[in-house]
């Protein structure tokens, strides 16, 4: 393996590692610190590239931080890199869980340990709405888009639809609007 490439796999490794210590909540709450990780920061992606990243992510089986970092891994260095972008993402998780579950019952009995998790939840929660605040200000504006948003918003919070049917019947809608769009010799944006 070339020099260049071992130092973009540590990079990513450490990078990655840096993001799954650092955050609790998941993987919508990972957007942020994966977006300033990799596109303020190392200038790996793009952040119109995150969000196609993220839309795929969510489309694709397993965790969205896993896949995200799988993706971005990828593209950085390729297979290799995926590999290291998701061990260092997932590592942290894994050792830490470890960890707490070898004094599960005591560590949780503990008052300072169930006020934290009080408190780590509120920043799980603001976390989350930096997502989709930073989301919506990179996804498409026009009246698709905003009818979209709005419908798949109503089918999981009112209807509780699956999650899986709302990404693939958007990204049906996405591509027969833009297939109508291309015929009447307009671009959908």
């Amino acid at each position: 393996m070339k020099k260049s490439k071992l130092k973009l796999c540590l990079q990513l490794l450490l990078s990655f590692m840096k993001i799954g210590v650092v955050t609790f909540g998941g993987g919508y709450a990972m957007i942020p610190i994966i977006e300033n990780e990799t596109s303020k920061k190392r200038k790996w992606v793009s952040g119109e590239d995150l969000l196609d990243i993220v839309a795929i992510s969510e489309s694709t089986p397993g965790p969205i931080a896993i896949c995200a970092a799988s993706f971005i891994g990828y593209r950085v260095v390729g297979v290799i890199g995926a590999f290291m972008a998701t061990l260092g993402v997932v590592l942290p998780s894994f050792v830490i869980i470890f960890l707490i579950s070898m004094f599960l019952r005591e560590f949780s009995s503990y008052d300072i340990v169930k006020y934290a998790f009080v408190g780590i939840r509120a920043g799980v929660l603001a976390l989350i709405i930096k997502a989709v605040i930073s989301m919506f200000k990179k996804a498409p504006k026009n009246i698709l888009a905003y009818i979209i948003m709005a419908v798949a918003f109503a089918l999981v919070v009112l209807f509780s639809t699956n999650v899986l049917v709302i990404i693939l019947s958007s990204a049906v809608v996405g591509i027969v609007a833009s297939y109508i769009a291309r015929k009447r010799g307009k671009e959908l944006k």
